[in-house]
């Protein structure tokens, strides 16, 4: 067995270590060049299971195809890992050997006193056939396996070590060191829990051949941005370390390494030393939250029946109950098999049903709860003719399990006025029957209502949400038209009907005395009414301006569709999305192109529609007498509603600037900025904060923030992996998003960026046969994600309409209690 050449200190170090090891019969048998033919055959070998033990040992392995002196890196990784060995607690450490010599993996002896293998070789093909069998049968007993850097390089034609490894270097890799930051997604694994969330160091960086996110447990990213990455590279998902239970075994991989200075780096050796310890079974980790073949996405729902919605309705949001049941709800649009009535002559114009169904986990059947009827069923055309109105939100009491209470956001049929074209929004309690899923209609409670104009399409927003000290909030839409402003801000005052503008979101989600284009917040009461919680965005008792001019129950103005919105109990932060105008690209008259986005709301505010979108870019002003001509740019610190349209305060409060912003050209286009702080709004100067996302159609849907339980006992809960996690997505599934997000508590309430962000789409699957257009998304009380699929047509349900479940089967952390090398201490 040949030791690697090392100083006088430290050979002396390793060449006790080795012989103490030698004596116990760890590293005899013959030397490299002595070796026989396999005889007999590679499959003879015979690894304890799990091999090593309590007296925990490394073999580090830094044999190299390359002859000569071995590389500094490896002296260096060597050193370091032998003294993360004899430092920390007790329970953490254990004994290191080094050799270049791969006999040792022809010896089952030999390799089952070893918890963990180490290879830090600098590639090439370091073992014969026999070699790499007995590491494979190493594996298969349960063991250890770290490669760092350049083991990625090794075992060039073999496939399982591809696999053992997890991705090749792409050739054209960059070669010079360079300062990088990685994004550490993994807060829980051993070797990343204690690192920073934007790591910044030095190193080469590697580019994959083929990615592996997906097939691996992905700890780690590099963040492409920061470096040059050349032309090999991986885009905005560039794994750097990962991890995964493999054939039998535990292995890890770091692409960091590369450098010598790397190893006098204090948080690359925790990196190493977590690493280390859940490979030599010294701690668990869970190295399967993450790959995609470990999730199952499950339709629960049937199409309906012909001419009937015994399943579902037109699907619009979705809420699930503490038992397991899930009550999801269809906006108004009717089958195909239905009239839509579109003369506003006609007394039933509009005129829908807005279902409530409820599934139940336990009998897997469907039950049709009840039906308002409701204005919202218009069918498809222009936005004269369409309406998003309906049924648009659902929530339960939070003692719902007690009194069976249901909240509905909906615009109820019987309150429109065909003359001036005017509806009521409303939101109202009603009692589910318990045990026959049957909605009393009888029972409805009616907590607040207000005006919304209905001439025109669209917007209308309906998500709903309880914090945990029982205020609800309610998202509304500016009920604005997308047009007459070439889809830029919803600022033209001049269309209306019968003196009530349907242009113009300055009447709406700009001003402070209306209940459209916000986020409400109202802390109901038993009775059936409601009171405002202090904390709001106002009182509705402002003196300012000659007073009366402000609404208490606004929390959040300036959002122009918020359709979904979550609170995290766990904090009280609100989370919302919203769908931005339609025009695709910036303009250097008007503004920005369209924004759908997504914000961490900590404290009540003004988000900016229409005046500012994304962070802080401002739209141009119109007004009367003529609107297609600019004004001035508007000031996002101490915007303005100088329409004639407006009845609220003419200074509003500060924008507050968005977290996640995304159009047609990229996630996050920001611009450079004139002396006033006005964005060039030119594509060629633009540059995107958020790679891993863009648009082009595009539809916002908010998701939850995801909050493990350790004591459900369901086994498709989703692992702990995911604790703290937002999910954000979009109606669509093309380059939209559909991803798991982190956030930074010091900044995301004044519109910080997202640190790291991963893909759902191949857990919550995209395409025909998918989930492709996803309405809504909720965990579930068994830690399963429920989620809706609208279909493939608008304004009506068809047969792929339906509600899905998607759970987790990958099992729990490894190496199991009773396989660990030592008791937990």
């Amino acid at each position: 067995m040949h030791l690697r050449r090392l100083s006088t200190r430290r050979r002396a170090c390793v060449a006790g270590v080795t012989a103490t090891l030698v004596a116990a019969g760890l590293l005899s048998g013959p030397a490299a060049s002595a070796r026989p033919a396999p005889e007999p055959p590679l499959t003879t070998m015979s690894i304890k299971s799990p091999p090593g033990g309590a007296n925990a040992r490394v073999l580090i392995f830094y044999g190299s195809a390359a002859a000569g002196e071995e590389s500094p890196v490896v002296n260096a990784g060597i050193e370091t890992i032998e003294k993360i060995g004899l430092t920390g607690p007790t329970n953490q450490q254990f004994a290191v050997v080094a050799t270049d010599d791969a006999s040792v993996f022809t010896n089952d002896t030999q390799l089952s006193r070893f918890n963990a293998v180490v290879f830090l070789t600098g590639g090439g093909d370091v073992l014969d056939p026999e070699q790499e069998a007995g590491l494979e049968a190493y594996m298969e007993a349960g063991g250890g396996f770290v490669g760092v850097h350049d083991a990625a390089r090794a075992e060039p034609y073999s496939d399982w070590f591809t696999g053992l490894i997890g991705a090749r270097p792409a050739a054209s890799s960059p070669t010079a060191v360079q300062r990088a930051t990685v994004e550490v997604g993994d807060r829980r694994h051993p070797a990343t829990k204690d690192l920073p969330g934007q790591w910044k160091r030095p190193d080469k960086w590697l580019n994959w051949v083929k990615n592996p996110s997906g097939d691996v447990h992905t700890v780690a990213r590099v963040r492409e941005s920061t470096y040059q990455p050349g032309d090999s590279k991986n885009g905005w998902d560039h794994p750097v370390s990962w991890c995964r239970d493999y054939d039998g075994g535990r292995s890890f991989y770091t692409g960091m390494g590369g450098t010598v200075s790397s190893y006098d780096e204090t948080e690359f050796r925790t990196h190493l030393r977590g690493a280390l310890l859940w490979t030599s079974r010294l701690a668990q980790a869970d190295c399967k939250a993450t790959i995609n073949a470990n999730y199952k996405a499950e339709r629960l729902t049937q199409p309906n029946q012909p001419g009937q919605n015994d399943q579902i309705g037109e699907p619009h949001g979705l809420v699930t109950a503490p038992d397991g049941r899930v009550l999801y709800i269809g906006r108004g649009g009717a089958d195909s098999s239905q009239p839509v009535i579109t003369d506003w002559n006609n007394p039933d114009i509009g005129k829908g049903k807005g279902q409530i169904h409820v599934y139940d986990p336990k009998t897997k059947k469907v039950t049709l709860a009840g039906a308002l009827t409701v204005f919202g069923n218009k069918g498809g055309g222009d936005e004269l003719t369409k309406v998003e109105e309906g049924l648009l939100g659902i929530e339960l009491d939070p003692r719902f399990e007690e009194n069976g209470w249901v909240y509905l956001h909906y615009t109820p049929h019987s309150r429109i006025n065909r003359d001036t074209r005017m509806a009521e929004r409303y939101v109202s309690r009603f009692t589910l029957d318990l045990a026959t899923n049957k909605l009393d209609l009888s029972s409805e409670k009616v907590l607040l209502k207000w005006p919304v104009q209905i001439n025109s399409c669209c917007h209308a927003g309906g998500g709903m949400s309880w914090d945990s000290k029982g205020n609800l909030y309610i998202a509304t839409g500016d009920t604005n038209s997308s047009g007459f402003t070439n889809g830029y801000s919803g600022n033209n005052p001049e269309p209306n009907y019968k003196g009530v503008s349907f242009a113009d979101a300055r009447r709406t989600a700009g001003n402070t005395n209306n209940l459209n284009g916000k986020i409400l917040r109202i802390h109901p009461e038993p009775d059936g009414t409601y009171t405002l919680p202090e904390g709001n965005l106002f009182t509705g008792k402002e003196t300012a301006e000659g007073g009366g001019k402000t609404r208490g129950e606004i929390y959040v103005m300036g959002v122009r569709n918020p359709a979904r919105i979550f609170v995290d109990k766990s904090t009280d932060t609100l989370y919302a999305g919203w769908v931005g105008p339609d025009a695709s690209q910036p303009s250097t008259t008007w503004g920005p192109a369209k924004y759908d986005t997504f914000a961490v709301i900590t404290k009540a505010g003004n988000r900016g529609w229409p005046y500012c979108m994304g962070n802080k870019q401002p739209y141009r002003d119109r007004n009367l007498p003529d609107p297609t001509k600019p004004l001035g740019w508007y000031a996002c610190d101490a915007p303005k509603n100088e329409s004639p349209n407006n009845d609220g305060l003419v200074n509003l409060p500060p924008v507050t600037g968005n977290n996640i912003w995304y159009s047609p050209q990229g996630g996050a286009p920001d611009f450079p900025r004139d002396a006033n702080g006005v964005p060039s709004y030119k594509n060629e100067e633009a540059t995107y904060k958020l790679p891993w996302l863009k648009g082009g159609g595009q539809a916002a849907m908010n998701g939850p923030v995801y909050r493990y339980d350790a004591s459900v006992a369901e086994s498709g809960q989703w692992p702990a992996y995911w604790d703290g996690k937002w999910f954000v997505g979009d109606f669509y599934d093309a380059d939209q998003p559909r991803n798991a997000v982190v956030t930074d508590p010091k900044t995301h309430g004044d519109g910080g960026l997202p640190v790291h962000s991963e893909s759902l789409k191949k857990i919550v699957p995209i395409g025909n046969d998918g989930i492709k257009n996803l309405m809504d998304w909720k965990f579930g009380p068994d830690g399963s994600l429920y989620v809706l699929d609208y279909g493939r047509g608008f304004f009506t349900s068809d047969a792929k309409s339906a509600l899905w479940r998607v759970t987790y089967t990958g099992g729990g952390p490894t190496p199991a209690v009773n396989q660990l090398a030592r008791k937990a201490g």
